[in-house]
């Protein structure tokens, strides 16, 4: 079989790997991308427990890379004009994102996938007539958010496209964060904040946002993203501690973007499928982009190479199942990042109503509904540093387990964490 990858995302590169680990090394896989090698948009992307099992699960080799690269931040903050308030319990890792492209291209290479870059293919969204894609038995559209494939087939997909109100930018910092730390700060203008986390191996991502009027108000819309940068980091003195903000890789004139929810009635159109951004996007503030693309190439592969076998015998019915599968599984998932999106698009008038930054950042927290009686109580004393302690053990011994659990860490070594 052969199978042409268009997009060397997360999605696009890990999709590659279990297909020639799972053929046995037998059928052909070829990945394009457009991009010289090492390209990344973006600073750093957030992982978590379950996605860490399933690459231990599915290539343990190529997972022990990724979790070395990972950054582990143990701890979340609130600060409103300068007042902290501690999420405890809450940790997850973080990697460079042109790291984790880095890890899983070599990874790629080692077990034979054919990487082509700075290789534009079907750039008007037609595979029949790009002959790397002519004749491949499946062609995996990993290609991103402005996919040219989906765009070409958009009618048969049944993609629909909405923007959320609020507008962002992607900054580094040279502040080296420790907690994953949300900043609200008020201005003449209205209300700005950032969410900002660490990785191991780059500066600290800072993704500051803000309601369009705020935007306005403010000059953003027109400010040069030099001149606007300077501003904002006199509005996030306090929490940047002085450090400057760093461009994102190729930044415009205008950085400034809406996020745009992709949804899609179909993922599968004959022998193409659709991965990763491609296929569903799911709002920054929770952490979740680039976990759920794994998620699409682990289904994907296990769909394509049936447990036992060297491949399957009927794609279309894999492609099927691949779709029935993810799009049934992304279905609350995309329910939930709508739901904290909406929540950021209000912060503004959360702010204003919330009787101090204990009862907003509680807000934060339960923004999705899924936080009972029992956790606000405990949100409250977390904010006693004997508590905050705790927790942190408690987090930690969590980790541990997890760690045991997949295989990372030995019995001995896990005695020593």
């Amino acid at each position: 079989m052969k199978i042409v990858v268009v997009g060397g995302g997360p999605a696009g590169l890990y999709f590659s790997i279990l297909a020639r680990l799972r053929s046995g090394g037998q059928d052909e896989i070829v990945l394009a991308e457009r991009n010289a090698p090492g390209t990344a948009s973006g600073f750093a992307v957030t992982l978590g427990e379950d996605i860490l099992d399933e690459l231990f699960r599915t290539d343990p080799l190529g997972a022990e890379k990724v979790r070395a690269a990972a950054h582990v931040w143990d701890s979340q903050v609130v600060e409103v004009s300068g007042r902290p308030v501690h999420l405890g319990g809450r940790y997850g890792y973080s990697i460079g994102r042109a790291r984790l492209l880095e890890v899983l291209a070599e990874r790629a290479r080692q077990v034979g996938v054919k990487l082509m870059f700075d290789t534009a293919v079907a750039v008007d969204g037609d595979i029949g007539r790009d002959p790397l894609t002519a004749d491949a038995d499946v062609v995996v559209a990993a290609d991103g958010v402005g996919s040219a494939i989906r765009a070409a087939r958009a009618d048969t997909f049944g993609t629909r496209i909405s923007h959320g109100s609020n507008r962002y930018v992607w900054f580094g910092t040279s502040k080296p964060f420790r907690p994953f730390t949300f900043a609200f700060e008020k201005t003449h203008a209205g209300w700005i904040w950032f969410h900002a986390y660490p990785a191991a191996d780059c500066v600290s991502t800072c993704i500051v946002e803000c309601t369009p009027q705020t935007w306005a108000g403010l000059g953003l819309d027109t400010m040069a993203p030099d001149e606007a940068m300077r501003m904002l980091e006199g509005v996030f003195s306090h929490s940047l501690d002085g450090h400057s903000l760093i461009a994102p890789p190729g930044m415009g004139s205008s950085p400034w973007l809406q996020f745009r929810e992709v949804r899609n009635m179909s993922w599968r159109d004959g022998n193409v499928v659709l991965a990763g951004d491609a296929a569903h996007t799911t709002h920054f503030a929770i952490g979740s982009g680039t976990v759920l693309a794994v998620a699409d190439s682990i289904a994907l592969a296990e769909e394509l190479y049936p447990r036992g076998t060297r491949g399957t015998d009927d794609v279309e019915a894999a492609l099927a199942g691949y779709d029935a599968r993810r799009r049934a599984a992304m279905a609350p998932v995309q329910r939930m990042a709508r739901a904290s999106m909406e929540w950021f698009e209000t912060v503004p008038e959360r702010l204003e109503g919330a009787e101090d930054a204990l009862a907003f950042s509680w807000s934060l927290l339960d923004r999705r509904h899924d936080q009972g009686r029992l956790n606000e109580r405990l949100h409250r004393a977390t904010q006693v540093e004997p508590v905050r302690q705790v927790r942190r053990r408690l987090t930690a011994a969590r980790r541990v387990r997890r760690a045991l659990a997949r295989g990372e860490i030995t019995p001995r070594e896990a005695l020593h964490r």
